[in-house]
C-alpha cells in the first residue's frame, strides 16, 4: 500500500512541479499526522494531501478527505511552522490532488485551496 501512495505523491509532485510550485519537503510527519507534500508557489507554502481511489463511489478521492483529516491536517501544518520558523510568516494553503480511477491511467484534479486552516 505504501509503493501505491508513493507512486501517486510522484505523480502528484511531477504535476505540481510542471505547473512551477517548488519543493519544500515530503512526508513530514507530526504526532498529528503526515503531510504528503509541502510545496512553494510564490511566496505561499502550500500544503497538498495527495488522494487516490480506484472508484467515484462514496464520493471519490478528494471527498475522502473528512474533517477529521482536515483538522489533522493543519495541526500537522502547525507542527511543521512550529519546526521551519522561516517559513512561519508566510501565506499558506491546504491544496488535494485527487486522482482516480484506473491507477496506469487514473484522472487527476488538482483541488487549490481546497479548505483553510478554520474548516
Amino acid at each position: 500500500m505504501r509503493a501505491t501512495g508513493d507512486a501517486f505523491e510522484d505523480r502528484a509532485l511531477a504535476h505540481l512541479e510542471r505547473a512551477g510550485l517548488k519543493a519544500v519537503a515530503r512526508n513530514f510527519h507530526t504526532r498529528f499526522g503526515e503531510l504528503d507534500l509541502i510545496m512553494r508557489d510564490g511566496a505561499t507554502l502550500v500544503f497538498v494531501e495527495v488522494r487516490y481511489r480506484r472508484s467515484r463511489g462514496y464520493g471519490g478521492a478528494a471527498m475522502s478527505v473528512t474533517a477529521r483529516k482536515r483538522e489533522r491536517l493543519v495541526r500537522a501544518a502547525e507542527g511543521f511552522l512550529a519546526a521551519h520558523p522561516e517559513h512561519a510568516e508566510r501565506d499558506c494553503r491546504f491544496d488535494v490532488i485527487a486522482f482516480e480511477g484506473d491507477a496506469e491511467r487514473p484522472d487527476t484534479a488538482w483541488h487549490r485551496a481546497a479548505f483553510d486552516a478554520g474548516t
